[in-house]
């Protein structure tokens, strides 16, 4: 029987929460990895007593430096327990350095010591995110609102003192980083609807020219010698695909240690480009957590994807598999 092909999709930060404890020892595959895993965190506390908490903790286990590894160790762990065809991986902001583990661009311990590196560093980044949405219950595409947001941005970001930008444009979400006087500024500028604008919590103005100092320690710390071509066609940020030796391992850890952190992300492009350049039979998302399902979804909506138009229609075809909801990863070949 011919496997089914999937793009898989990593996520990044803010998907490993209290619902998510104990994925690692439930699902991760393979001891001997997440022992090399755990000595490469050395002086920081071990993945197995945060994941095997008593309870969850937003300063602990949320903070870039703990949040990031999880996230890492449980994305990669499902990667390893697949069974599908896989013929293309991307990922969602710090996704993307689970991604270049599974497309073969770094090794899983380089890849590790990539995303712990870039943790440390931003748990020590200046501003913040928040998160709101353009498109509406319905899930239909609504590009006069999103280019009125947009607009919003740009005017607070020219008031003297006002850091304000795109972080990630997140499928039916965008998500803006700045300083504390821009992200007030939007929020004061902009009529809630719900929880909506949401601030997300520990997280820097990721994706921002603010991390340019973060991007510089990270090219000090980590070496081209990390780095190779991927095995995997790898779509990146931007939309482009990395293809199985087209390019140096030096210009993926540019890309990689340059605008994928300084410059936004845009993880709409990245879908539009998987389902587009890839034409998979499905979409795998990654564990730890399933909350980065529906901004792919909405994502395939923005490309129209096979004719999805709306919430509805997604639901209906059901094109994305989530890996953390047990009767979805049964379906990808992992063991439950």
């Amino acid at each position: 029987m011919t496997r089914k092909t999937a793009v898989v999709i990593c996520p990044g930060r803010g998907t490993y929460n209290a619902t998510e404890l104990g994925y690692l020892s439930r699902h991760f595959p393979d001891a001997g990895l997440l022992s090399r895993f755990e000595a490469l965190r050395a002086g920081q506390e071990s993945l197995s007593d945060l994941d095997g908490a008593a309870s969850f903790s937003l300063s602990r286990h949320g903070r870039g430096d703990n949040a990031s590894l999880l996230i890492y160790a449980a994305s990669y762990g499902d990667f390893l327990s697949l069974d599908l065809d896989v013929v293309a991986v991307t990922g969602n902001s710090m996704g993307w350095y689970t991604a270049l583990a599974c497309a073969g661009a770094v090794t899983p311990e380089h890849g590790f010591q990539i995303a712990n590196t870039m943790g440390r560093l931003m748990a020590e980044a200046p501003g913040g995110q928040l998160i709101h949405p353009h498109m509406g219950e319905d899930w239909r595409p609504d590009p006069a609102r999103k280019a009125a947001l947009l607009a919003r941005v740009t005017e607070i970001a020219t008031r003297q003192g006002h850091t304000l930008a795109l972080s990630i444009d997140l499928g039916g979400f965008l998500v803006l980083a700045g300083n504390e006087a821009g992200l007030k500024a939007f929020e004061s500028a902009t009529p809630r609807e719900g929880r909506f604008p949401l601030r997300l919590a520990h997280h820097a103005a990721f994706h921002t020219g603010l991390m340019a100092p973060i991007a510089a320690k990270g090219r000090e710390l980590l070496p081209e010698s990390l780095f190779a071509t991927p095995r995997l066609p790898l779509i990146d940020g931007r939309g482009q695909t990395w293809w199985p030796g087209a390019q140096t391992p030096g210009q993926i850890r540019d890309y990689t240690l340059g605008h994928q952190v300084t410059e936004a992300y845009d993880f709409t492009a990245a879908i539009r480009s998987a389902a587009r350049d890839f034409a998979p039979d499905l979409f795998v998302l990654t564990g730890p957590g399933a909350t980065l399902g529906g901004a792919a979804l909405q994502a395939l909506i923005l490309s129209n994807w096979r004719g999805l138009s709306c919430k509805a229609d997604a639901q209906a075809q059901n094109p994305l598999l989530s890996m953390a909801l047990p009767d979805q990863r049964i379906l990808t070949g992992a063991p439950s």
